[in-house]
């Protein structure tokens, strides 16, 4: 398949219908919701789509770690921003960060004026302690449960709303975003999308808020839900919006090992939180050895890239397929009562912590980069916002600290909501075609797959990310325009950009890691952005802290493949 780096939409059959909104939102986690909260109670005309049939279809409602943010008074925020510096690796945007931690009780406490529920220690918050925090920052809900908490708090909260005579904003289902829209001035003007019949329709808006999350299907083990396509990376990319730091794709250390041939539940994997090692888990070799012991001054609490790396080092030289997790100390009532979720997930795949071991590697959790905004979620592209994991604020730098991404995700809905809910609506330009692009063909993906768990995974080299792009290049068109097709396009053209920004950068920093280039570099202490045009791809790098919505510095011109 010929690699897509220039602006275009997708081939799709002509539109059979065209609707008209103030602003459409596309996706349903913390970030979509917490925007769409604002806007129903401002009275704001907007639509809020989702491609899941149930809209709890997220990585919101799958995340088990919890929410950081500064609650004890021994705390602070400074110390809060300090370790999201640390685990960022030099590319985090001290404002943006400042903004995060801030900000994040303030929406938490917003979170709990709505309804939601974490867990208490008499009087007091539970808090927790997670990998590179220096300080129990981490609110949990029921044990493991703190994502489904806030996805439930925040859809109950839209519901209310929805069910209130003249409510202005429309919660649609199985209605998946094609592509961005955009006008002759190349302003964002609406969405194509596709519905559950196969019915292909314009929705047209002035304002366009992509939060559609990662992209974990990229790879074969991944925490991510199967909705996790790179859906909106995808669609920015293709309507012109700058793509920054995609290279930095996190790697979960503590992904149960599902062997060849296994399916996994729900197109994702068993995740095990790192509140599991902050409660005292270790990770062991096969010989009862522990890894971590030397690697780190935190040990099992090291920042994940780290702990990622070490895992990777010790099974590669010597041999064995994945490591061992011990929680068997804990004993049945602690993980009955911490950790109720993970429990019943290990159970049914034949694996109980109590007893044993849990066999667990490296897999695909987060992406750090992506779109390229500021906090508010502007890219850009005008009328595009971007918020949520999709977005690059510069809050995650090189390598996420644990917690931060719900957190993130309720600050950049709330900014973006209260921001959106005092605008004056404008009407949505006229649409202006681009060019046509092909689509994948539905059974490139486990070649995908295979391509990105060989060259493109935790440790990476130059020779390796060339095979990965000729490969990728290489793929067949498709003609079928369905749901499969458009997961494989999405993963295809997802995988092409962070296989091109990790070729770029020739240094190891944080979640990347290259054995030809093992050490960080100075000069490399700056944003990789690519950015598409008539010209090809265009990559350039970016002081850290530069605004976020401005054009990508000028660069050379790049054709891959």
């Amino acid at each position: 398949m010929t690699p897509t780096h220039t602006t275009g939409m997708l081939a799709t059959p002509a539109p059979t219908w065209q609707r008209a909104t103030g602003v459409v939102i596309i996706g349903s986690g913390a970030a979509g919701l917490t925007a769409a909260v604002h806007l129903a109670e401002a009275g704001v005309p907007a639509m809020l789509l989702t491609r899941a049939t149930d809209p709890t279809e997220s990585a919101t409602d799958w995340a088990q770690g919890g929410l950081a943010a500064v609650w004890d008074a021994a705390d602070t925020a400074g110390a809060h921003f300090a370790d999201t510096l640390t685990a960022g690796a030099g590319l985090c945007d001290p404002s943006a960060v400042r903004t995060l931690v801030e900000s994040a009780p303030g929406v938490i406490r917003r979170l709990i004026n709505l309804g939601a529920r974490f867990d208490r220690a008499g009087d007091d918050y539970d808090l927790h302690l997670e990998g590179g925090h220096s300080a129990r920052r981490i609110l949990h809900a029921r044990g493991d449960g703190s994502g489904r908490e806030v996805e439930r708090t925040l859809l109950h909260a839209l519901r209310r709303r929805l069910d209130q005579p003249g409510c202005s904003v429309r919660l649609r289902t199985g209605l998946r975003a094609i592509d961005v829209l955009t006008d002759g001035h190349g302003a964002a003007c609406g969405v194509r999308v596709r519905d559950g019949a196969g019915a292909v329709g314009d929705l047209l808006a002035p304002t366009v808020v992509l939060a559609t999350g990662g992209a974990g299907q990229a790879w074969t083990l991944t925490s991510n839900p199967a909705v996790a396509t790179g859906d909106g990376l995808a669609m920015a990319w293709r309507a012109g919006a700058t793509v920054r730091d995609v290279e930095f794709t996190q790697f979960h250390p503590t992904i149960l090992h599902r062997r060849a041939g296994e399916s996994r539940t729900g197109g994702r994997d068993v995740l095990v939180s790192e509140a599991v090692r902050g409660e005292g888990a270790v990770l062991i070799d096969h010989a009862g050895r522990r890894i971590m012991l030397g690697v780190h001054p935190l040990a099992d609490l090291a920042p994940r890239d780290v702990v990622s790396a070490a895992m990777h080092a010790h099974m590669s030289a010597t041999g064995e397929e994945c490591l061992l997790l011990d929680a068997r100390h804990f004993g049945a009532a602690a993980w009955e009562s911490k950790f109720p979720g993970i429990l019943a997930m290990l159970r049914e795949r034949g694996v109980d912590p109590v007893s044993d071991p849990i066999p667990v590697r490296p897999g695909a959790h987060y992406l750090c980069g992506g779109v390229a905004t500021d906090m508010e979620g502007r890219t850009n592209v005008p009328g595009l916002f971007a918020i949520g994991e999709l977005a690059a604020t510069g809050v995650q730098g090189a390598n996420r600290l644990a917690s931060n991404s719900v957190p993130e995700a309720l600050v950049m809905g709330d900014r973006l909501g209260r921001w959106l809910r005092d605008l004056p609506l404008d009407l949505p330009g006229e649409p202006v075609p681009r060019r046509t692009l092909p689509l994948a063909d539905s059974a490139n993906l486990a070649r995908i797959n295979e391509l990105m768990d060989t060259h493109v995974g935790v440790l990476r080299t130059a020779e390796g990310l060339d095979a990965a792009m000729a490969g990728l290049a290489a793929l067949p068109t498709g003609q079928v325009l369905d749901d499969d097709a458009l997961d494989a396009t999405a993963v295809h053209t997802t995988a092409l950009l962070v296989a091109h920004a990790a070729r770029e950068r020739e240094e190891s920093r944080g979640a990347h890691r290259r054995a030809d280039h093992p050490q960080a570099s100075p000069a490399w202490e700056a944003h990789v952005c690519l950015q598409a045009g008539s010209a090809g791809m265009r990559v350039s790098r970016e002081p850290v802290g530069q605004a976020a919505t401005a054009t990508a510095p000028a660069g050379a011109a790049v054709h891959v493949g």
